[in-house]
């Protein structure tokens, strides 16, 4: 069965990998702006739908991952930063704080095969002070890691705890969920 990511992330890449299982990766071509009044948990479900059925339109006998992940910090958003004055921004609004970790996972496939989950994680990040931060900035340069925070990386250090079901999710991919839609799909897994 050919498998797909439907993503550019490195990180996502990355774990899938683990799973030793073959598969491609394909760009969804996406608008990831969020709609006026969209809650940050129906955000990360669309956008993790478009991707995946957007790619499975070019490959209708695969089965097409697709993920988002957003952060939620005081009720508020973040994606990526893009630019290092928006890191900055992000993480003086974070520390601190409990930030919540959303991801958005769905797997498409054959015959209207079509999984969609959002497996949140949590992590409570230290206070810091400006010379922490500008240090983390300038060695990590997070402007791909939605909220700032490359946990895989320096970002380990902004943390104090973590919790939830699958630390996976920390970094864009939840494992845990994925390997049980894959084994629904017909996947043989270990």
């Amino acid at each position: 069965m050919e498998l797909i990511l439907a993503s550019t992330s490195p990180y996502r890449r990355a774990l899938l990998a683990r799973l030793g299982l073959p598969f491609q990766v394909q760009a969804p071509e996406v608008d990831e702006s969020p709609r006026e009044h969209e809650a940050a948990e129906d955000l990360v479900l669309r956008l993790a739908r478009e991707k995946a059925q957007t790619v499975a339109q070019s490959f209708p006998d695969a089965f097409v991952i697709g993920g988002d992940q957003v952060i939620r910090c005081q009720r508020e958003v973040l994606g990526k930063p893009g630019t290092l004055s928006k890191a900055r921004e992000q993480l003086q609004l974070c520390q601190g704080q409990q930030v919540d970790i959303l991801n958005g996972l769905c797997v498409v496939g054959p015959q209207g095969f079509c999984e969609i989950r959002m497996v949140p994680y949590h992590v409570q990040l230290r206070a810091m002070d400006e010379a922490s931060i500008h240090r983390y900035l300038e060695r990590e340069q997070p402007l791909d890691c939605a909220g700032s925070i490359r946990s895989e990386g320096l970002g380990i250090t902004l943390i104090e705890r973590m919790w939830g079901d699958d630390p996976n999710a920390l970094m864009g991919l939840p494992l845990l969920t994925l390997t049980q839609i894959l084994r629904q799909a017909g996947f043989s897994l270990p």
